[in-house]
């Protein structure tokens, strides 16, 4: 078992981690968007129970020193939708299409490897990719 994720920072944002603004690249006018980064520094926690104990004094047993590589493509084409919802605040334009995923994820200094599809995995739906105002910036 293996749960590549950031862990949880000291002020307690969790799954959560900083990428170069170069691995994202959005073209909201035709709904398409690319989110991807190569061999980002990870750890693998083995599972859920244990990355959640990764505050101090730290997980038992320790993380593993990885690595994950991820494209997520949304290829867009599909109709745009428009929401506006008072009560919460919120509002938004976004076109559909289909997405893709492609992932890797591998520990350091071993042959622990996963893999997805090479033909890239479709993610769970609609995905959109548009733009939104919520909170102070709803109006």
């Amino acid at each position: 078992m293996h749960d590549f994720e950031p862990g949880i920072a000291a002020s307690g944002l969790f799954w959560t981690i900083r990428v170069a603004p170069s691995s994202v690249d959005v073209q909201q006018k035709r709904g398409t968007a690319r989110f991807r980064t190569t061999n980002l520094a990870i750890s693998d926690y083995h599972d859920f129970g244990n990355a959640v104990s990764s505050l101090p004094p730290g997980p038992a047993p320790p993380s593993t020193p990885s690595v994950v590589s991820f494209d997520v493509v949304w290829h867009g084409g599909g109709d745009t939708t428009s929401i506006r919802d008072d009560d919460y605040r919120f509002a938004g334009a976004f076109t559909t299409g289909e997405a893709t995923i492609a992932f890797r994820a591998r520990n350091l200094g071993s042959s622990v490897e996963y893999r997805s599809d090479p033909n890239g995995q479709s993610t769970a739906g609609p995905p959109g990719v548009g733009r939104e105002r919520n909170g102070v910036f709803f109006s």
